[in-house]
């Protein structure tokens, strides 16, 4: 494989709960832009501009139930996830969370920053006391399926219209891992 990116020196994964400085939303959003084009991205088959992106990620952590977390390499972001928690009306499923709009930008890849941010959400998961962790993906998405299977999720479905991606309808996969019994 072919990186952009030279080894980075530091490689981290957080919460964040509000941007210090419009660096980071930037990145963050040239990030997701990056991960769109390569047809990642987090149901955005087009990537919307720059300003609309950083508007979005901003109201991310504004809603209570999401948590996002993001990946930096020697301290710049270029990938993030966001844990959905349940409503707090949803007793029946408070035991499970949702891992959501997982990405790393294509010229950040093949540095662990994927493995690191996805650990990260599941210790969170851990601490608020969530046993199940839940996400689903698109088929064509391979390389994210591979990352969730190694990290030990378990395929337990395929929705046969999941998506619609430049005109092709495509196969969603669903997955769970069990945080605590």
């Amino acid at each position: 494989m072919n990186y952009d990116l030279p080894p980075p020196t530091t490689l981290t994964a957080e919460r964040i709960e509000r941007f210090d400085d419009d660096a980071d939303v930037h990145a963050l959003a040239e990030a997701a832009t990056a991960a769109i084009l390569d047809g990642g991205g987090f149901g955005w088959v087009k990537p919307p501009k720059a300003a609309l992106l950083e508007q979005y990620f901003r109201g991310v952590l504004l809603v209570p139930e999401r948590m996002l977390i993001v990946g930096r390499m020697d301290g710049v972001i270029y990938g993030a996830v966001q844990l959905h928690r349940p409503s707090r009306n949803n007793e029946a499923q408070a035991v499970s969370a949702h891992l959501m709009h997982h990405f790393v930008a294509p010229y950040a890849r093949g540095h662990g920053l994927a493995r690191l941010i996805i650990q990260r959400a599941e210790e969170h998961a851990r601490s608020l006391g969530y046993r199940v962790l839940n996400l689903d993906v698109r088929e064509t998405q391979q390389a994210a399926i591979a990352l969730f299977e190694a990290a030990g999720f378990v395929r337990w479905g395929t929705h046969p219209a999941y998506a619609r991606v430049k005109g092709e309808t495509v196969r969603g996969h669903f997955y769970y891992k069990l945080l605590q019994k």
